[in-house]
């Protein structure tokens, strides 16, 4: 398969570990506040999988670990054998999804092929569809992927980008009641890339983001704030 963008050396983005960063192309949803619009709407492929490959080979016993984002990575049907590659060299993979592929999630956590999920939450039940941009959503994939990864099986991490515009402190009590037992929860201020799916949106101020992450601690023994 073929990724549109390369990161080549990330301390952030995988827990604990040393790690790069790939980018798959397109996504099912069109959340306005999207970081990655060009991803999401015009993907170009700059990096095919045998350079990819060949850069992780010549990384080894430097990377501890590759971050599999996008885009939606589950969109693609050739993912699996991407990740059997890279197993196969021996590295950690984490994986980033928006929760709305749970079949290709189960499977690919019990073949052994990801080893930390982190899962966006976008919002409570009922404001979903606004959040990620489709009026007609069916919040029942998210639900499904949800309940799989509350179970454990994989190491996991929820997390929402929290937007002014579209999310309010009675929205973070609903979602993290929802979600209520995760492993790990953290809440991300947004911030503008300059691409942006939706124009006019913007942060909540320090006070607000710290006032949610207290009350998403009513229900969650492990919430961080990120990007403030």
């Amino acid at each position: 398969m073929d990724f549109c963008g390369l990161q080549k050396l990330t301390l952030l983005d995988f827990p604990g570990h040393m790690a790069c960063t790939v980018f798959t192309g397109g996504c099912n949803l069109r959340c306005p506040f999207c970081h990655n619009g060009g991803l999401v709407l015009s993907p170009e492929d700059l990096f095919s999988e045998e350079e990819v490959l060949a850069f992780l080979k010549s990384r080894k016993g430097i990377l501890e670990g590759i971050c599999v984002t996008g885009g939606e990575p589950l969109l693609h049907p050739e993912l699996e054998s991407f990740l059997l590659s890279v197993k196969d060299l021996g590295y950690p993979i984490k994986l980033d999804t928006n929760g709305t592929f749970p079949q290709r999630l189960k499977e690919f956590v019990e073949k052994g092929l990801v080893d930390y999920v982190a899962m966006d939450v976008k919002n409570c039940r009922e404001k979903y569809g606004m959040t990620v941009g489709l009026s007609d959503f069916d919040l029942a994939p998210v639900e499904e992927s949800i309940s799989f990864l509350l179970k454990g099986t994989v190491p996991y991490e929820f997390r929402t980008t929290v937007v002014r515009q579209l999310h309010t402190e009675s929205d973070i009590e609903a979602l993290s009641q929802w979600i209520a037992g995760a492993q790990k929860y953290a809440l991300q201020s947004f911030v503008d890339s300059g691409a942006v799916l939706s124009s006019g949106l913007s942060a909540w101020d320090k006070e607000t983001l710290c006032r949610m992450a207290e009350i998403a601690r009513k229900h969650l023994p492990n919430v961080e704030l990120r990007g403030v």
